[in-house]
């Protein structure tokens, strides 16, 4: 683990079970969802001083032996002090923007779901540029259940009341 939060730059990688897995550079209309969301999710904290928003690069411990970088990291104020050293041990929400192959899909459709839930993370965002779809998931026991899939108007959030995204700035953001 050590080495792993000691690797120099110019890799996006994330430790899981114990693994360094080495990711795929994001493209321009993967950044460029991420700022706009991190932009708009942060305004929305900020302006009702909910807590602290943080974007990629950022290792989010989930456990002993996993660490993973979500894409957008909201840190609710009343969440208690929880690091694992410089690093955010979980989360209240974090947004995934699924941009790659099909292993990338695989990780943040169903490989990260399953860790996020089980690191009690609340609200888990999914930004699909294939589907063209926002399907924003809320911590129901220690499972995800859909509080909505959005392909047009207003993606919502189960946790943050009043927080909206237009879907279609959202995408219209990646062009």
């Amino acid at each position: 683990m050590e080495a792993y939060l000691e690797l120099p730059g110019n890799l996006l990688v994330e430790f899981t079970d114990g693994h360094i897995e080495v990711l795929p550079m994001p493209t321009l209309a993967h950044q460029s969802i991420v700022f706009y969301l991190a932009r708009l999710l942060n305004a929305f904290v900020e302006a009702n001083q909910l807590g602290r928003v943080f974007i990629a690069p950022l290792p989010m411990r989930l456990d002993p032996r996993t660490y993973r970088e979500p894409d957008v990291i909201f840190l609710s104020a009343e969440r208690p002090e929880r690091r694992a050293g410089d690093y955010p041990d979980g989360a209240d929400l974090v947004m995934e923007v699924v941009s790659g192959g099909r292993a990338d899909r695989r990780r943040d459709l169903v490989t990260k779901r399953a860790e996020y839930a089980a690191a009690g993370i609340r609200e888990y965002w999914i930004v699909d540029l294939e589907k063209a779809t926002i399907t924003v998931l809320r911590l129901e026991g220690d499972a995800y259940v859909e509080h909505g899939r959005f392909r047009q108007g207003e993606a919502t959030s189960a946790l943050l009341p009043g927080f909206t995204a237009p879907v279609a700035d959202v995408f219209a953001a990646a062009e």
